[in-house]
Formats: structure tokens, C-alpha cells, sequence
């Protein structure tokens, strides 16, 4: 029989081959086994697991429901090799899935963030490749790692695009790109490379010459988020850098609702912009958003009217 940590890497490999990306799922389920062998038990049991998946003691009920889910999709993969598995019941700490209210950044304090990054803590390429990289956030609605996944190969100044690989469901988009943002790319990659280089394929490079990380662009977030107001200096929760695309999706749909556009006939557009996997997530947007439905609302009764 195949230990526990030989069996999670055949599941994750299993489940990447059908397109899931899975990077947090796979840190969970390592401190799960870690877990398990510091209680001396080699299978999984729902004593443990839900033991485990409500620590910390004082985590929201959404989070442990999402770490005993993990533990459930592995469970029931492993049980077919290990019999006294324990798979835990669906009904244990569920929730229904609710999605966070966006917080739609203003225009200034975009331009704020911006400027912010300037004065981040920095040898040299720091702060240059974090006010280019959330302004490209901002102007894109990209996903944070899909901006960190860029390669230099994947901007073509001469054609004014670029192009997201392997992204969320394993899609890859071109993306258009306005004259000014292209402009700044430019300029973001004569300066990167004045500077020592490690990784020569990255785009957005970090003071030692690397590949940016998740973590890393999320500290710098928070240092420029306290740096200019939107969280207080303890806080640990606010505005969140996903917002950014948020914003990005719902200012286009307001700008069309504005125009008169036909959102049917947009919204695909968007979608595929977006890197969606079907333009129903992104009608979310309408429906999460006060002054979208007012909008779509608006325009329903008026051709009912008509």
C-alpha cells in the first residue's frame, strides 16, 4: 500500500492532468499529513480531519469548511487504495460558498496606489516593477498570477499585446494592449534590464534579479494600501488587490449600460477578455453590484416599457 505522501502526489497529478491548477490545495493536504503523523495515524479519519481543519480555533466557518473539503476530495480518492479511510460527510462544517462584496477603487486611489509604489522600500527595480505591475492590473483586469506567470516572450510591443498562458481551466488569451500601456512596458523593461538578472525569462522581476511571488506582490499591496489610507496600520483585512480586477470588469460594463450597448452581445467579449470560463461568471458582476443591477435594472423596465 502506497504511505499517504506518495498517494497525495499521484492525486495531484492526476487532478492537474484534467486542467486544475491545485497550488493551495497541495499545500493544505502536505500540513494534513504532517498532521496525521504527529498523531501517529497513517489513514485518514473524520476525527482528525475536522481536528485539523478547524485550527485555527479562531478562523471564519468558511475557512474550515474549505480546508475540510480538500481533505474530503483526497479522501475519497484515497479510500479505493486504503479501505479504512474515513471520507468526511458533506454536512460537516458546510457553508454555501458566498462571494466577497468588491470594493470598487476610485480613480484616485488608483493613482494613489501608484504613487505609493514609489516610495516602497527598495534597492533599485522594486517600486519601478510594482507600479507597473498593478497599474497593468488595473488597466487589464488580469488575475495576480497570471501577471506574475509573464514571460518576456509573452509581450510584443510591436503588435501592442500580450499573451496570458496556462491560465485559470488551463486557457490561454491574447490581450490588446492601449499606446500609453505599452509605453510603460517599454520603459519598465529598459530599466528591469540595468539591473543584475537571475531569471531571464520573467517580465516582473523583483530587487534580487528573480521572478516576483504571490506573497511578496501582497506584502508590497499592503505596505502601499497602509501607506495611503485604506487600511489602518493593524488592520488585517481590506480592500484586496483582486478588487483591482473587479474594478476593471464592472467600470466596462457601467461604460456600456451608459453607452446603450447590448450587455448580451458584450458581456462575451468580456468574458473571454477575462479569462472566464463562461460569461455567465462574469454576469456575477451585474448581479454583486449595487450600481450594475440599478443599471440593468433600469434598462429591463424601460424595454418592458417599450
Amino acid at each position: 500500500m502506497k504511505s499517504l505522501t506518495a498517494s497525495l502526489h499521484d492525486y495531484i497529478n492526476v487532478r492537474r492532468s484534467l486542467g486544475y491548477k491545485l497550488a493551495e490545495p497541495e499545500r493544505y493536504l502536505k500540513r494534513f499529513i504532517k498532521f496525521l503523523k504527529k498523531k501517529n495515524c497513517q489513514y485518514v479519519t473524520v476525527k482528525l480531519a475536522t481536528e485539523w481543519a478547524t485550527l485555527p480555533h479562531d478562523a471564519k466557518l468558511a475557512t474550515w469548511s474549505q480546508r475540510l473539503s480538500i481533505v474530503r476530495l483526497f479522501a475519497r480518492y484515497r479510500i479505493a487504495e486504503d479501505p479504512r479511510t474515513e471520507v468526511p460527510p458533506s454536512f460537516l462544517l458546510s457553508q454555501q460558498p458566498t462571494r466577497a462584496t468588491p470594493y470598487i477603487y476610485s480613480e484616485q486611489e488608483i493613482q494613489q496606489l501608484l504613487k505609493a509604489c514609489q516610495l516602497l522600500p527598495s534597492k533599485g527595480l522594486r517600486r519601478h516593477t510594482y507600479f507597473t505591475f498593478f497599474g497593468l492590473m488595473a488597466v487589464t483586469g488580469c488575475r495576480i498570477n497570471e501577471l506574475i506567470s509573464l514571460n518576456r516572450n509573452d509581450f510584443y510591443a510591436k503588435n501592442g499585446w500580450i499573451i496570458i498562458r496556462n491560465s485559470k481551466c488551463d486557457k490561454s488569451r491574447l490581450l490588446p494592449l492601449h499606446q500609453t500601456t505599452i509605453q510603460q512596458l517599454k520603459k519598465y523593461a529598459k530599466i528591469r534590464d540595468q539591473f543584475p538578472v537571475h531569471d531571464i525569462n520573467a517580465f516582473f522581476l523583483s530587487d534580487r534579479g528573480i521572478r516576483i511571488t504571490e506573497w511578496s506582490t501582497r506584502y508590497a499591496f499592503i505596505q502601499i494600501s497602509k501607506k495611503i489610507g485604506l487600511r489602518d496600520m493593524f488592520d488585517s483585512y481590506g480592500p484586496r488587490i483582486h478588487d483591482i480586477r473587479h474594478r476593471f470588469a464592472i467600470l466596462t460594463l457601467l461604460n456600456w449600460y451608459r453607452e446603450g450597448a447590448n450587455i448580451n452581445k458584450k458581456i462575451i467579449l468580456l468574458s473571454t477578455y477575462l479569462g472566464h470560463k463562461k460569461p455567465t461568471d462574469t454576469y456575477w458582476y451585474i448581479t454583486g453590484t449595487p450600481e450594475l443591477l440599478a443599471q440593468a435594472t433600469a434598462k429591463l423596465e424601460k424595454n418592458i416599457g417599450e
